[in-house]
């Protein structure tokens, strides 16, 4: 995946991955996010979130690491 997101796939193998995402809706959607999450840090994007905001985040992430 790592070569799909650098652009630097062959064709025959894009032309699969492309014909999968329009197929797989779970896959699209985590492509997306993960183009998303690129751009952000290529960009140095930085968001200023709320203390609200801040606090439920790392609520949510200490939940699911308690879990596992």
């Amino acid at each position: 995946m790592t070569d799909y997101f650098d652009g630097e796939v062959e064709p025959r193998l894009l032309e699969e991955i492309q014909s999968h995402l329009g197929e797989c809706h779970h896959c699209e959607i985590l492509v997306d996010t993960t183009q998303k999450t690129i751009k952000v840090y290529r960009d140095h994007q930085v968001y200023e979130l709320t203390d609200e905001v801040r606090e439920r985040t790392v609520t949510r992430i200490m939940q699911a690491c308690i879990k596992h």
